[in-house]
């Protein structure tokens, strides 16, 4: 623990990349973990959302199944010390596979956040990007069982996240490469590292000088790469940090 401490002591620009680890304890289980989401639910690809209606459907039948187990979640130890950490460095960036708006709620503003699969707390148009609230979206739903489109351009309404089968968001991926490029201490949080091509930013920090640390209960195939692993709790690791 000293060795983070000390890390975190010397480094300038902090980045945290963080994944489906740090929020379970929270309770929001990993997407694709035994009792992830998708163990049973079927995803809706992109390309069947924007042809089906049928697909449509069963996605917002999804979301709300999803919203239902989902909204009262709070941020823990781990959002609050992300926060922490780049509030006292006064810079710092965190990049977050999540889409649970956790770390904004744990005290982030959202210019210190780069969400690269989105956000599962509000609903987009995808034709004109015009932001919808959810809840008003998931009670008409409920009313009509009819897919929403936007009363602005026709468009299709689906909720802020990339779906299966969807293009990564390019404003976001290129602000995370950016960020990464920029980091002196690039700490992984909670992710398995599996995911692309979102898995290769703690090589680009890496390969650009910056230490690299891995927080996660499992082993990744980049731990031979890191200045340090620790295979344990996030919330208790970041609760001895401030002791």
């Amino acid at each position: 623990m000293n060795v983070l401490k000390n890390f975190i002591s010397d480094c300038k620009y902090p980045v945290f990349f963080t994944g489906a680890g740090i929020s379970t304890d929270s309770g929001i289980p990993d997407f694709r973990g035994p009792k992830g989401f998708w163990k049973n639910n079927t995803p809706i690809y992109y390309q069947d959302f924007v042809s089906s209606e049928e697909s449509r459907i069963k996605y917002w039948e999804q979301s709300i199944n999803f919203k239902r187990n989902f909204g009262s979640f709070l941020p823990n130890e781990g959002h609050k010390a992300v926060s922490k950490i780049i509030s006292e460095k006064k810079q710092g960036h965190c990049i977050t596979q999540n889409v649970d708006n956790l770390h904004q709620e744990g005290g982030l503003p959202d210019n210190d956040v780069t969400e690269i699969h989105g956000n599962a707390t509000f609903a987009i148009c995808i034709k004109c990007k015009t932001k919808i609230d959810l809840e008003l979206i998931h009670d008409e739903f409920k009313k009509t069982q009819i897919p929403p489109v936007c009363s602005n351009c026709n468009g299709f309404i689906k909720t802020a996240t990339i779906s299966f089968g969807q293009p990564m968001p390019q404003e976001e991926m290129q602000r995370a490469q950016l960020e990464s490029l920029k980091a002196d201490l690039f700490i992984v949080v909670g992710s398995s590292l599996v995911v692309y091509p979102a898995a290769s930013l703690p090589l680009v920090a890496k390969e650009n000088g910056a230490k690299l640390v891995i927080i996660n209960n499992e082993k990744t195939d980049f731990d031979n790469l890191a200045d340090l692993v620790i295979n344990d709790s996030i919330t208790k690791t970041f609760e001895e940090l401030f002791i």
